[in-house]
């Protein structure tokens, strides 16, 4: 039986799937995560909600590998998207063109893209380009 996500199976086994928008996901048993450009990228299943922690950059490196991912993980089910921004140092053009991409793929399915704790660089780069204003941004 395959997940939900398109990729891996649902049983409970660990070990590595390929998949090619993301190369090597690995399965702990809870978590895919990523063996490619999106090193330490965890993705989490959260009921209607696609939770990606571990982002430590977002820019012309990863952004593009990042997007993909995020999107071949949504299940059928779930509306959302988060993304932990506590770890990421880095934000460019690419990783906004990210961040504008997924919140469109969420308003599709009638959902949002939240960012979590921003770092204070992260925040600034939103309010300059005032994407904070179109982006759910939460403190936690």
């Amino acid at each position: 039986m395959f997940s939900p996500w398109g990729f891996g199976h649902a049983d409970g086994k660990q070990g590595c799937f390929p998949n090619p928008q993301a190369g090597c996901l690995r399965y702990d048993g809870n978590n895919f995560m990523t063996s490619n450009t999106n090193d330490g990228v965890k993705l989490q299943d959260d009921g209607e909600t696609l939770r990606i922690l571990g982002v430590r950059e977002l820019s012309a490196t990863n952004a593009n590998s990042l997007r993909d991912l995020a999107r071949a993980a949504l299940a059928e089910t779930q509306r959302n998207i988060e993304i932990d921004l506590s770890l990421t140092a880095q934000v460019d053009s690419c990783g906004l063109g990210t961040l504008i991409a997924l919140h469109k793929t969420a308003l599709a399915r009638n959902g949002a893209l939240r960012l979590l704790n921003p770092t204070p660089s992260v925040q600034q780069i939103l309010e300059l380009t005032r994407m904070h204003r179109l982006f759910e941004i939460v403190e936690k």
